[in-house]
């Protein structure tokens, strides 16, 4: 069995990475100042902070264990995101869809959309948010008219206004 830690230890930026198991590629590493530690498994490829499984990219964790032991982190990196792996995608040829006009009739089912999910594109969009006491125009002064100057309506909504625009239309 190994011994459980390693007499060389890496601060990497402030990360303190502790030789766990180096057979196994096992490492423990602490995080300074707030001491969080993490376990590392290079070979199985993972980290107890999870962002390693997730994005199968290396994490500072990793990046840390590599440095410490001087391996290459980009063994550690998921082929898809390697440019061998991106160019074998677009490797094979695809057809091309042609004229819309000489595709086959389409015989399956029809997706009806529920219209009243659909996003409205003209206007305002709706406040989504729950208004509470603080927020209501009441605790601020009411709304006075810029037109005739009565409280409770706005200008774009004054009678005066209205009316003589309609007075204004007739003569």
């Amino acid at each position: 069995m190994t011994s459980k830690f390693h007499a060389n230890q890496l601060a990497s930026g402030n990360i303190q990475v502790s030789c766990f198991d180096w057979q196994n590629e096992v490492f423990e590493v602490r995080e300074m100042p707030s001491g969080l530690e993490y376990a590392v498994d290079l070979r199985r490829q993972r980290c107890d902070c999870g962002e390693f499984q997730v994005d199968r990219i290396p994490c500072r964790h990793v990046f840390a264990c590599c440095a410490n032991q001087r391996l290459d982190w980009q063994a550690y990196v998921h082929d898809v995101y390697k440019m061998d792996q991106v160019q074998r995608v677009y490797r094979t040829r695809f057809r091309p869809l042609g004229n819309p006009t000489t595709w086959p009739a389409y015989n399956g089912p029809r997706f009806v959309p529920n219209p009243f999910l659909r996003r409205v594109t003209k206007g305002r969009p709706k406040m989504t948010c729950f208004l509470n006491d603080m927020d209501t125009r009441m605790l601020r002064h009411p709304r006075r008219c810029r037109q005739c100057g009565v409280e409770g309506h706005s200008h774009s909504r004054c009678r005066q206004s209205a009316g003589a625009n309609a007075d204004g239309d007739a003569q």
